[in-house]
């Protein structure tokens, strides 16, 4: 590893301490939001952090000819994505029993998602693409279940709830289909962005995508409660 990937990944590491220790604080006063998301919140940066950091040391990454596979990238994506996606299904739910099987499924695909892209990683030329199209195939369901059951429930727990799953919901989308693409575009798919571009793309992506997304949809949570309470 180069210096600029070293800096990087404990630029990445730190980030990651500051939002955990950011809804620790939060937490504190929960403001009529349930202690367990802001455990969920917290938690997910300390595990990315930790991955991150195997890689920082040299630990995580494999360094091969033709590319480099970090596969504590994967380490921290088969954790921290289903708690993200877990957060995502207690807001919809916030307001009324949560749907386990939903959650399963939602959880299921996921970690499926990720293994194959850990398996196409490894996988050779030909090979990768299947693995590749069947992580998207999961993307697509998990997809589905975000922005059709999932969000019939939150429409049913009001307007207010309704605009803020939208919201959150919309947010990570974003993030999440640009993690593929970056992928497929990047030395482990089609070759066209190089190293460095990916390198970047992937320390800033997992920010936005973990703590970003804690910090909207907790403090939409938190203002939910008030205006409901007024």
């Amino acid at each position: 590893m180069n210096d600029l990937s070293v800096t990087l990944h404990y630029f990445y590491v730190f980030v990651m301490l500051s939002g955990a220790f950011y809804f620790y604080t939060i937490s504190k006063k929960t403001e009529g939001v349930p202690k367990y998301e802001y455990l969920v919140a917290t938690l997910i940066p300390l595990w990315s952090g930790a991955a991150y950091l195997s890689i920082a040391l040299g630990q995580g990454l494999l360094e091969k000819p033709e590319k480099t596979i970090y596969f504590a990238r994967y380490i921290d994506w088969v954790v921290t994505t289903p708690m993200l996606l877990i957060a995502l299904a207690f807001t919809a739910m916030f307001f009324e029993k949560k749907n386990k099987t939903l959650i399963i499924c939602l959880v299921f695909a996921d970690v499926f998602m990720i293994l194959t892209g850990l398996i196409a990683d490894f996988s050779s030329e030909n090979i990768k693409y299947i693995w590749y199209l069947l992580g998207v195939v999961a993307l697509f369901i998990i997809l589905y279940i975000i922005w059709y059951p999932l969000r019939k429930i939150a429409v049913r727990g009001g307007k207010q709830l309704s605009s803020h799953y939208t919201r959150t919901a919309a947010y990570l989308t974003v993030f999440w289909i640009s993690y593929p693409t970056v992928w497929l575009l990047g030395p482990s798919g089609l070759g066209l962005a190089q190293a460095t571009t990916e390198l970047i793309a992937f320390i800033f992506l997992p920010i936005f995508s973990k703590v970003g997304f804690s910090i909207l949809d907790l403090n939409g949570l938190r203002h939910l409660e008030k205006g409901r309470a007024l």
